[in-house]
């Protein structure tokens, strides 16, 4: 059969269109209806995928929900109760809740009783005396259970030799051990407050508590650690002997001369300060720190070197120390003012030489009868301190060489 042929616009003959047979049309219809079902069983094998591991997390979340709860509760059981217990005891007197706790209501020394502080309490106190202007916050602490701690000191150095793979070695020199004693001294304080205040339930009683035994405290540090004598508290730097650095021996603190009587040199003050840090040995230098009051601040930094800047450098951020020559510089107004013959600075590396040994307990003795209608709270702890290095500090002296 010929097929039938149809002529284009420019005269060409084209041929006619093939007509598709039926059998073709339904393949193709049969092909798709195929593709169709595929996608949407592969469309729904992926949801119910999706929908499983959605599962298995849900359940995984709540398992891991349910295994945190009960370490929760283990601390709300041993912290929370103690604390209210002695909220209660501040407040009330009331020793059966602390009692039922079986926790010790009598010191461990045989000169005071009291009540254990909470923990949340006892770390408001430390957090008060870290922040002040104190030699804690440069000096080491030591948390003892015993009524003294020894500090050794190895401060001589031990022998050494040079030798070769067939040379006879000889016995090395034997250092010797300086052993410094720092006995706990007991340090107490005595707030008051009404009865009336303390049947307030909106008076927070141990924030209050907290902050003034932790100022009576921080006075009462800042000033032994700086000038206690030793007796029944602990023994300051400035009470040790003090030598002319030139001829420095150990148990002393050497000290360097300003060149003029109660003043800075009038022609170069600033030596002075310089001569300071150069009479600490370097290894102690990368951790040294300046020490003295306000009125001496105002003094030195006023400062300049030879080329007119500034000895003197403010911190950088907000709670950053003040610098002097790129130390820090602790203000202590506990320090001596400037004086003739006085020793108004101090400059070390105070973690090295001076050690505060403290025992880790707070005890509170409520006494309701010997102030009324006040109630006085009689807080005690256990500190002492004391030089442990005597190397590491120098003192400038106010003096004439």
């Amino acid at each position: 059969m010929i097929e039938p042929e149809t002529k284009a616009r420019g005269g060409e003959v084209m041929p006619a269109a093939q007509p598709v047979p039926p059998s073709g049309v339904a393949e193709m219809k049969s092909a798709f209806v195929g593709l169709m079902q595929d996608l949407t069983e592969f469309r729904q094998g992926i949801s119910n995928q999706l929908k499983a591991q959605e599962e298995k997390l849900t359940m995984l979340d709540r398992k891991t929900a349910f295994a945190g709860r009960p370490a929760l509760s283990v601390t709300a059981e041993t912290e929370v109760p103690h604390q209210k217990a002695f909220e209660g005891y501040l407040r009330s007197g009331n020793e059966e809740a602390l009692r039922s706790l079986d926790l010790e209501t009598k010191g461990m020394t045989t000169t005071s009783e009291g009540v254990l502080v909470d923990q949340v309490t006892s770390e408001a106190i430390q957090s008060v005396l870290q922040s002040t202007s104190s030699i804690r916050s440069i000096a080491t602490v030591v948390h003892v259970e015993a009524n003294s701690y020894d500090v050794l000191v190895d401060h001589e150095d031990m022998g050494f030799t040079w030798a070769n793979e067939t040379a006879t070695l000889t016995d090395s020199t034997t250092p010797q051990i300086s052993r410094i004693p720092i006995n706990l001294h007991e340090l107490s304080a005595l707030p008051k407050v009404s009865q009336r205040l303390l049947d307030d339930s909106a008076f927070d009683i141990e924030n209050w508590l907290a902050g003034r035994i932790g100022e009576n405290f921080a006075r009462a540090e800042a000033e032994a650690f700086i000038n206690g004598d030793g007796v029944d508290k602990p023994r300051g730097f400035l009470t040790h002997p003090m030598i002319d650095n030139d001829s420095w021996s150990w148990g002393n603190l050497g000290y360097v001369f300003t060149g003029a009587a109660g003043d800075f040199s009038s022609t170069n003050a600033s030596d002075a300060i310089i001569e300071l840090v150069y009479a600490l040995g370097s290894r102690y230098r990368a951790n040294a720190s300046f020490v003295m009051n306000s009125k001496t601040a105002g003094a030195v930094r006023k400062m300049k070197d030879a080329d007119g800047r500034f000895l003197w450098s403010d911190g950088l951020a907000a709670g950053e120390p003040s610098r002097l020559m790129g130390y820090p510089v602790l203000i202590s107004e506990k320090m001596p003012d400037i004086a003739p013959g006085v020793a108004a600075i101090a400059f070390g590396d105070f973690a090295a030489g001076y050690t505060i040994a403290e025992r880790p307990d707070l005890r509170v003795l409520r006494d309701p009868f010997s102030a009324k209608p006040h109630v006085l709270f009689y807080a005690t702890k256990r500190v002492g301190g004391d030089v442990s290095d005597f190397a590491a500090i120098k003192l400038l002296k106010f003096d004439i060489s």
